[in-house]
């Protein structure tokens, strides 16, 4: 049957039928045809067996299995599993759903091909049972995250121990500067819901990549944030098709283009947030300009070359100030190398890069 709207499924009890005690956490699992990854993602958001926790199935308007996997987890998991059926929007759309409906205290984005590591959530649900208790809780946690690459033995984890120092109360000031490609994607991030709604986030429909205007747009809206030094999120990548294998970000390079625009206008002027976060802001806006710049290069097409010096040219005329201290940064004067031994050099970073992370 075709999906043409935003239902939740009687599987699951509407947001004014579920308990009045509010979860510590809500789980947004978006899914489009993850029929063959779906229970690999619940069974680990699952593996505490703990009651005070939310999982909200968004299945996108699914044309495989992914709709009756999910309603059968919220037959076995009453209260806990909950399913949004909805007609197709995106990976944005699916987040926006879950988002509206969640019910925790905290809010964690887990794409429905990727999973949590049992360990690591088992000593991460205790610290937000804590928060719940406390007057002030903590806006936003900073998790490590693994690339799960496909047929890859070794798994690389990103972590922040050289920015923050676990299991502190921080502010934006507090913290060490990034490394050159080092930031906080949205795999790593557990937002206090009500930072979310402050935020006023919502996220374009029908546009692949915002999971970095997820990660990008909330922040001037956290004051405070603690790293754990888990490495809870598994990040699979390398199976064919995926949004992030590189023939596929190419093809979509346009959809970067906007993205990347998004981010631009979210960027908060220097001076009207704290220094430390502005001085992150432009250091991951800078990451997703070269992001942009190096798949336009990777195109190989004249069009996409005249598209990246569009794209600079914009952010100079619209936020001079904020090309300015882009411009200014290590990555986004190696990614404007001119001519084609520039665009050389840059293909040639990409595969080293690609070839010690697997992140593509």
């Amino acid at each position: 049957m075709t999906q043409t709207a935003h239902t939740v499924s009687s599987a699951a009890m509407t947001a004014s039928e579920r308990p009045s005690a509010a979860p510590v956490i809500t789980f947004v699992v978006p899914a489009y045809n993850m029929a063959n990854y779906l229970d690999r993602c619940l069974r680990s958001l699952l593996s505490s067996q703990a009651t005070d926790i939310e999982v909200i199935v968004v299945d996108d308007g699914s044309q495989d299995a992914t709709a009756a996997l999910a309603n059968g987890w919220a037959h076995k998991q009453p209260g806990i599993v909950h399913v949004i059926s909805q007609s197709n929007k995106g990976h944005g759309g699916a987040v926006n759903a879950g988002l509206k409906e969640a019910r925790g205290l905290y809010i964690k984005v887990v794409d429905a091909d990727d999973w949590v590591d049992a360990d690591s959530l088992a000593r991460l649900l205790p610290i937000l049972r804590q928060q719940a208790q406390t007057p002030s809780p903590v806006d936003m946690f900073v998790s490590n995250y693994v690339y799960e690459k496909e047929g890859r033995s070794h798994k690389h984890v990103v972590n922040f121990r050289s920015v923050m120092t676990p299991g502190r109360l921080l502010t934006w000031n507090q913290l060490k500067p990034f490394g050159i490609a080092q930031y906080m994607i949205m795999h790593a991030l557990i937002f206090r819901t009500d930072v979310l709604r402050e935020a006023a986030t919502h996220l374009p429909e029908h546009t692949f990549y915002v999971d970095f205007i997820y990660s990008y747009q909330p922040l001037p809206y956290v004051r405070t944030l603690t790293y754990l030094d888990l490495d809870l999120y598994r990040y699979y990548t390398g199976r064919s098709g995926q949004s992030v294998e590189t023939a596929v970000m190419i093809s979509r390079v346009d959809q970067l283009q906007l993205v990347n625009a998004l981010m631009v206008q979210a960027t908060p002027e220097k001076g009207s947030v704290p220094e430390g976060l502005y001085r992150y802001m432009i250091h991951y806006l800078s990451i997703n300009c070269t992001v942009t710049s190096v798949f336009l290069i990777l195109s190989k097409q004249a069009e996409n070359y005249r598209a990246k010096e569009q794209l600079w040219r914009n952010m100079e005329a619209n936020r001079p100030h904020i090309a300015r201290d882009v411009e200014r940064t290590l990555l986004c004067k190696l990614i404007n190398m001119p001519g084609q031994p520039g665009r050389l050099a840059v293909r040639l970073g990409y595969k080293l890069a690609e070839a010690a992370v697997g992140f593509n």
